[in-house]
Order: structure tokens, then sequence, then C-alpha cells
């Protein structure tokens, strides 16, 4: 679960990292009063998105008067802010975080997840501060410092010393970026979250460092221990598709392609993605329905899928074992019946009561196209996804 920038630095805050002092505005008169408040010579008026790039697509202004703050927050509310991480449909704005300026002398980058190759907690520090990690990775990957995290030991000192030295940090920033550290660790693990990133983490004038950007993702298997980061969630900055497979437990995630999935299991969904793309296609989502989904739920993950404008295409690959084939037989004549399916469906079933599940379909007034296997329902799918566009 993705959060805003202020919330994120509101909980860092509590943890030990710098911030600067800044207030939510939700309408230009809120911003005019937040940079009255602020009282500074020079406040930043930010967009509030879940995604970075802010800046680079004019989500980010900086205002030197209360009035130039409501000029800029007008002008910012209610617009579409397309970054490369929203995607070409963008997000719109409907908050802005007004906060203090500072004078900046460094732009630096630190941030923590988990290290899939090793299964352990990563810190990674770059001098390449103010820029997405990403193109540092794949432009320049030797300016991207680690230092993996023993579990049962923590983040030690000579770890980030280590990487405060390797940042540049002299004197008495390397204590400070120690101490800044050790508190985004502190986050990270208390928040049970899958990311923190600060970037730009700033050297200000004043020898202070100062996490002037902050981004944090929370771990949704884990937010049932945390009902307060919960509370944080704001539906306006999810998809509303993915908001409604969460009321029905289901796993789901949107991508941008033409072919809609549906599997039990998480690493047959996996499989399935792959081998659609394989066959030249792309899956426009990852969607779990679990070993022990009902017939109502598999109809709710079918209408889910047939919700999608861009879908061209079902793939339903379903291998029974809790999971019964004559159950998500069941949901998808269910759910087809009710919506009205007009595009292709593929289906391969194998399993627990496969002969009845296939019957089922049989017997339904359902065009569907059968596969045999999962390589076989990759192909079929991706052709039936094609002909469409050909027809037009």
């Amino acid at each position: 679960m993705r959060i805003h920038e202020y919330q994120a630095k509101e909980l860092l805050r509590g943890f030990g990292v710098t911030v600067l002092r800044g207030k939510l505005a939700t309408s230009p008169a809120e911003a005019e009063e937040a940079a009255s408040e602020l009282a500074t010579p020079i406040c930043a008026i930010k967009a509030q998105i879940h995604a970075g790039g802010r800046g680079k697509a004019g989500g980010v202004k900086l205002a030197r008067s209360p009035d130039e703050a409501r000029d800029h927050a007008e002008a910012m509310l209610g617009r579409v802010l397309v970054t490369a991480q929203t995607g070409p449909a963008g997000q719109q704005v409907r908050k802005l975080y007004v906060e203090e300026g500072c004078r900046i002398e460094r732009e630096l980058y630190v941030g923590m997840t988990v290290d899939r190759e090793n299964g352990r907690v990563t810190v990674m520090a770059s001098t390449e501060g103010g820029v997405e990690i990403e193109e540092v990775a794949r432009l320049h990957p030797a300016k991207i410092l680690r230092a993996v995290i023993d579990p049962l030991t923590g983040l030690q000192a000579n770890q980030a010393r280590a990487l405060a030295f390797g940042l540049g940090l002299h004197g008495e920033l390397v204590g400070r970026f120690v101490k800044l550290a050790a508190a985004l660790y502190r986050a990270y693990a208390a928040t049970d979250a899958s990311l923190v990133e600060v970037n730009p983490l700033v050297v200000t004038a004043d020898g202070e460092l100062v996490a002037l950007d902050a981004k944090l993702e929370l771990d949704d298997n884990a937010l049932h221990r945390h009902p307060d980061l919960a509370a944080l969630r704001d539906p306006d900055e999810e998809q509303a598709r993915e908001l409604e497979a969460k009321e029905h437990d289901l796993s789901y995630v949107a991508l941008d392609g033409d072919i809609a999935c549906m599997v039990n299991g998480a690493g047959l969904a996996m499989g399935t993605m792959d081998m659609i793309q394989l066959a030249g296609g792309r899956p426009a989502n990852f969607l779990d329905v679990g070993g022990g989904a009902t017939e109502a739920k598999v109809a709710a993950a079918f209408k889910i899928l047939l919700a999608d404008p861009g879908v061209r295409a079902v793939l339903v690959n379903i291998f029974g074992g809790i999971m019964k084939c004559d159950v998500i037989a069941k949901g998808i004549v269910a759910a087809a019946q009710q919506v009205g399916l007009s595009i292709p469906l593929v289906v391969r079933l194998e399993g627990t009561n496969v002969e009845l599940g296939k019957s089922l379909l049989a017997q339904s007034d359902l065009e569907i196209i059968p596969a045999d296997d999962l390589a076989d329902a990759a192909r079929k799918a991706v052709a039936a996804a094609r002909e469409p566009a050909r027809a037009a």
C-alpha cells in the first residue's frame, strides 16, 4: 500500500528522521494560509499523488509569497499529472503539501527494500540524489552503494558509516547519516514496509541532513497488524478495480495489456503471464482467486476482469486442488450471464472435478475456446485478442 509524501514524512519524523515543516492543503485558500503560517522566504507547493517524477511534470513549484502559493495551488488542483510512474492516464491532483524551503548544498539518495536475490533488507545509497534511481541503476550502476542487513543484528553502525564515506560525507555529517540510516531502518521494520526511500536526501547549507522527499510503501499482507497505517489508505489514488478486488479478498493488480487472466495460485498466475508474453501477447492483470474461492468470489473476479475496457480476451487457467474446477465453472457462467460476455474466453481446466467443470461450461450458452495446456491456452488467447483488431 502506498501513502502520500506528507504521510510518509510524518511517520518518519516519529522515528527521528529530520523533515521540514509543512501543511496539507486541499484548496487555494488553504495553500495561501499554509504559506503564511510557515512564514519562510520561500516554500514549495507539492502535488500529492502516488507517483514519482512530479517535479518534471510540473507538480512541484516554488512560491515566494502566500499569493504566489495560492496561484500555484489554483493551477495544480484538479490537474492530471502524467509522469513516468503514472502511465499515460496520469493521476489527478486532489491534495497539496506546502513545505518550507531550505538552502540545498548537495542532493543524495538513500532507500531500503528487500533484495530478492538474497532475501534480506538492503540499504541503497547514491550521490545521484534527485534522479530516478532506476535511471541511475541503468546508466551508472557503480554509483549505487549497497549494504545487506542481517535480520538478527539489524543495520550496524559500521555499515552506515561505510555508506556515508562512499557518499563523500565528512565530519559531523557522517554521524548524522548513521543516525538517519538507523531511523529509516527502524521505520522500515516497525511499519512492515516493503520500501522506504528518501530522494533527495539533502545536505543543507547549515550542515543538516534533511529528507526533502519521502516514499513509504507498506506490505498489504501485514496491515492487519497496523490498523492505524491501514487508515492512511487514499482510495482516490487507487485503481477502482483494485479497490473492488480488495473488498472480495482477491489478489489483483491492473496492468496495461489486453488479455485478462484469472488463475488460482500466485505462482501459476505468474507463469500464465509469462506464457502470454512468450506467445506475443500482453497480460491485462494479475489475478489470483486463491485456493478456497467460492462461486460468488469467482463471479466477482470475472466481473472485475470484464470491467477493464482495454481487455480483448479472457484467459482462465485453473489447476484444481483445493479449488474445484466445477466451482470455477459455475462462477464463470454466473458472471458472464450477468454482464453479457462479448469478448473471447479461453479456458484451461485441470485437476479436481475437471470433467464436471468442463461439462458445466459446455452446457452453458457461452462461446468458450477450450485449451489442452497452458502453452495452448496462451497461444489461443493471444490469437483471440488480435482477432477484433483484424476485423476492425
